[in-house]
């Protein structure tokens, strides 16, 4: 590299985040010595904003962070929306109407903030993903009992809407195949995995690479001046998107084989290792 690294943008969930929804001290130790030396840290999660850890976030002097999968910058700590690409209620509600249909955990994110069915939180407890994970779902959504309805009567506009599903005895996960099927049918959407067998859509074109470029021009940042940790498909994009990639040790093959460098898993500091390596000693 001939350019040293300005801008690290850094994935929460399996990536800064342990399994238990903590960053560990060395990490934040990392990153406050990174910040110290003038390198902005970045916060870009598929996490709605009232998903980030702000008391942390806001102690190590993190001020930006790419949320719903790219749909929505932040300057931080001051929730202030500086880009948004959201879903119109047209394109929105009839795939929202069909989902609700079945069952399948269902969430959507406007304004920063999340939005769950009625009838979707009893059954919480179903679904293939850690603890702490459900724990964070419960405590940070809104609860109505009908999505659609509440997008359309108010003309909300969607930044994200996520659907998890539940597992089933064969190993598959009930109705999965079926929202596949009707999110591809749809031009207007750009559907991935974040994890834990989901499925995150957002509005076709949006992704944590277009908004780390966006954030890039804002900051008079240039892309080569750029790095972006994380494991799961919706970090794709954004590894590809930056001068370098890096996959975390528990990351998927799919992300491992697009990388640049493969640190230690979110268990082993990982973040920490890859910010070390690149940027304290590069």
């Amino acid at each position: 590299m001939n350019k040293r690294i300005r801008l690290a943008a850094i994935d929460l969930d399996g990536t800064l985040f342990d399994n238990h929804s903590r960053i560990s001290p060395h990490n934040q130790e990392i990153i406050e010595k990174c910040i110290a030396q003038g390198v902005t840290i970045v916060i870009a999660t598929g996490r709605p904003y009232a998903g980030l850890p702000m008391e942390e976030l806001s102690r190590l002097g993190v001020r930006y962070a790419i949320t719903a999968n790219g749909a929505a910058v932040y300057a931080l700590p001051e929730k202030n929306c500086i880009y948004e690409s959201c879903f119109s209620p047209d394109v929105i509600c009839p795939i929202l109407r069909e989902l609700q249909r079945k069952e399948i955990h269902l969430d959507i994110f406007v304004n920063g903030e999340g939005y769950s069915l009625n009838d979707c939180i009893p059954r919480i407890d179903r679904m293939d993903m850690p603890e702490s994970i459900r724990t964070y779902i419960k405590k940070t959504r809104f609860l109505t009992d009908d999505l659609a309805a509440l997008v359309e009567n108010e003309q909300l506009a969607v930044q994200k809407a996520v659907a998890n599903f539940y597992p089933l005895p064969d190993g598959t996960f009930l109705y999965r195949d079926e929202a596949i099927r009707l999110l591809a049918a749809c031009p207007d959407i750009t559907f991935l995995s974040g994890g834990y067998h989901n499925l995150e859509f957002t509005k076709a074109g949006t992704s944590k690479g277009s908004s780390l470029l966006f954030l890039c021009r804002h900051l008079g940042i240039s892309r080569e001046e750029t790095l972006a940790i994380g494991d799961t498909q919706n970090d794709l994009d954004i590894l590809q998107t930056a001068a370098i990639g890096v996959a975390m040790g528990n990351a998927i093959p799919e992300v491992k084989k697009s990388a640049d460098f493969i640190t230690l898993t979110n268990e082993e500091d990982g973040v920490a290792h890859a910010l070390e390596h690149f940027i304290l000693n590069g």
